[in-house]
């Protein structure tokens, strides 16, 4: 189901023309209305009306997070602040918190994105969403509800926690659509196997999971688990929070991108050169409508790709391939970059392990030294001790041959890795204790 046939079906020249309008009202906006843009601008010989085409985005500065973070609190606004009706901030757990601001039209504008989004997972106003992504500060829960709330649903707001009572609210109350992280979906499953209640006895069709990278064989487990359809939703505080793009119910290859009001780029990290669609590298985004905390070429540290190729759901949206991980997750184990995605999708395609493991890095001696830790399932602990020491050869193995790096892997009991209730926690990297 398209929300908003008008312009997320726009051929790919109107999309182009409006972009390019809406692109050079941002940048005179932002030269005129906030100092640090004003800045950076002048030191690339920024004039007004220098944009005259699409690719000359290519030629203005980047944004990033420490950019966010020096001009804390709310430095990088480009309204008073008696037009700010909502202020969301990270979590700040590497520094100080990034702090974002919406005036009305912005929370109008975020709504009508996340109705999108909803939408794209069949989403109607006949549906019962329940809610299970944090609400407060973190911009998830507050984002999506709004959203789940134009189109008309009704919105359970569970936030995150208290995994027992969500499942009897989800019998109870007849939920339809789950919104949650990846990781905590599987948890939700797994004590509904505790607790005995069948998948069957729940309404549920589908689920849209975002906030973390996850992997095609987690989709699997989400979908088998808790017998719905599975769909992968991206956003960052920084854009606007959930609402940037979305995966389609019909095809579950891409997520469209909502290019209306965010222009998506790919550049090499290194260099920071903006690569051609299709292939990999850092994720890049210009907010074009937003009007209390606009953003120019965003660095968000997530690897992507985009497609232009045409999706059967009718959409004309670019499409971004799923987060495979972020430039600063990146752990580099004796000269190897390897990505906890990358290791996610080698467990996940071995029979007897569970989608519940961690990454432990030290350092012995000047050598990097990296443990899996990864649960079995019940069936496989209780064997036989060979039995155990085969399956962990095994997977080091398939992490040898297709990461090239050597690992320890360590299989713990069932249950006894920490569950999330929001992002889970993959990585321990004792070389930066």
């Amino acid at each position: 189901m398209i929300w908003n046939d008008e312009f997320e079906t726009l051929p790919r020249e109107a999309m182009d023309a409006l972009q390019l309008k809406r692109l050079r009202d941002l940048v005179d906006r932002l030269a005129a209305t906030v100092p640090f843009y004003r800045k950076k601008l002048g030191e690339v010989g920024y004039r007004p009306g220098d944009i005259r085409k699409r690719e000359d985005l290519a030629r203005l500065p980047f944004t990033t997070k420490e950019d966010l973070r020096d001009n804390y609190p709310f430095g990088l606004f480009a309204v008073p602040m008696e037009r700010v009706v909502r202020i969301h901030a990270s979590s700040g757990t590497t520094g100080k918190p990034t702090v974002v601001g919406y005036t009305r039209r912005d929370i109008d504008t975020w709504s009508e994105l996340m109705a999108r989004t909803l939408s794209c997972g069949g989403t109607t106003r006949g549906d019962i969403v329940h809610n299970a992504y944090g609400y407060g500060l973190f911009t998830g829960g507050l984002g999506a509800h709004y959203g789940a709330e134009k189109i008309g649903a009704a919105v359970i707001p569970m936030s995150g926690g208290n995994t027992k009572r969500q499942i009897l609210i989800m019998k109870d109350f007849g939920s339809t659509i789950l919104l949650s992280t990846p990781s905590y979906a599987l948890n939700i499953a797994e004590v509904m196997t505790e607790e005995g209640v069948d998948p069957s006895q729940l309404r549920l069709k589908c689920g849209l999971f975002g906030a973390e990278p996850w992997t095609e064989g987690m989709r699997r487990e989400i979908e088998r688990k808790l017998n719905i359809g599975a769909l992968d939703i991206y956003g960052l505080s920084e854009v606007i929070g959930p609402g940037v793009a979305s995966e389609c119910i019909e095809e579950k290859h891409g997520l469209h991108v909502f290019e209306d009001h965010f222009i998506p780029e790919i550049i090499d990290p290194a260099t920071g050169a903006v690569l051609p669609h299709g292939e990999a590298g850092e994720l890049v985004f210009t907010t074009l409508t937003k009007e209390a905390f606009p953003v120019l070429r965003y660095r968000t540290r997530d690897i992507s790709r985009l497609i232009p190729a045409p999706c059967v759901c009718g959409r004309t949206l670019l499409r971004m391939e799923r987060i495979s991980g972020r430039t600063d997750d990146m752990l580099i184990i004796r000269g190897v970059n390897v990505f906890p995605s990358q290791i996610e999708a080698v467990l996940m395609a071995v029979e007897g392990v569970e989608p519940h493991y961690q990454l432990i890095v030290s350092r012995e001696g000047t050598l990097d030294v990296l443990e899996v830790q990864v649960e079995v399932n019940e069936s496989i602990f209780t064997d036989k001790i060979k039995g155990l020491e085969r399956l962990a050869r095994r997977v080091e193995e398939d992490i040898k041959d297709l990461l090239g790096v050597s690992c320890k892997v360590r299989l713990v009991e069932p249950k006894t890795i920490q569950r999330s209730e929001g992002k889970a926690k993959r990585v321990i990297d004792t070389r930066r204790a």
